[in-house]
């Protein structure tokens, strides 16, 4: 199982939201993490980010090593397996690198969440990684641009919903954003000052707050990925 976690503007929260999806995943058995924006090792405490990752591996194309996803794997704690971005820039690689990466993801028995992290108007190889993916779930916050921005992005229409990330000075509601993209609101997280000491910290997986494991339980349900309450 794949489900990809994006958002159409940065500073989103879709990096925390899928860390903590991962990690609640992780509690009934092992399961993995691919970071494609770069920001989990620092979310998950990690001392160095990975020298090698899937970045690289998209560069080298559809004809990359399955096996080489393992061997650049690092252990992220409670039976999680972070696959780091590693270096180079995704806009380098083809839309056939993408779905190629996500079958390659999709063949293991270990469920996998992605953080895409942005994904802009133009088709490439994250775009095709989405499509290819068992699901994918939009993060956003109640932001026009945000909005206005979604829009444009072909996936959308297909995502199966949107983790709408709380924040109380924005005008626009759950109500809003579900009526602007047509898709449910498949859970809330409110904006907490607690979240944010634990990513600060590089906590966040053993410190996880329970508005946000609620919130990925909530997801994983929704997309298949979870069978029993996690502890």
């Amino acid at each position: 199982m794949l489900v990809c976690f994006w958002s159409p503007k940065g500073g989103s929260g879709t990096s925390v939201v899928a860390a903590a999806t991962a990690a609640v995943l992780a509690r009934e058995g092992p399961a993995r993490l691919a970071d494609l924006a770069g920001d989990q090792p620092a979310i998950f405490g990690l001392a160095h980010d990975p020298d090698t990752g899937l970045r690289d591996w998209l560069r080298i194309g559809p004809e990359a090593p399955t096996d080489a996803l393992d061997r650049f794997a690092v252990a992220a704690g409670g039976g999680l397996a972070l696959l780091g971005a590693g270096s180079g820039e995704v806009a380098t690689a083809s839309p056939e690198s993408g779905a190629a990466l996500a079958v390659a993801l999709r063949a293991d028995p270990r469920p996998t969440i992605a953080d895409v992290g942005r994904l802009g108007a133009t088709p490439d190889a994250l775009h095709a990684l989405v499509e290819v993916a068992d699901a994918h779930v939009i993060v956003v916050r109640g932001c026009y641009l945000a909005l206005r921005r979604a829009m444009r992005v072909e996936v959308t229409s297909s995502a199966a919903g949107v983790v709408y990330v709380d924040e109380p000075s924005r005008s626009l509601g759950t109500r809003d954003v579900a009526s602007v993209l047509g898709l449910p609101i498949l859970a809330t997280v409110p904006l907490r000052a607690s979240t944010a000491r634990a990513v600060d910290a590089g906590v966040l997986a053993t410190r996880l707050p329970d508005s946000l494991a609620r919130a990925a339980r909530d997801v994983l349900r929704h997309v298949g990925g979870i069978r029993r309450e996690a502890a």
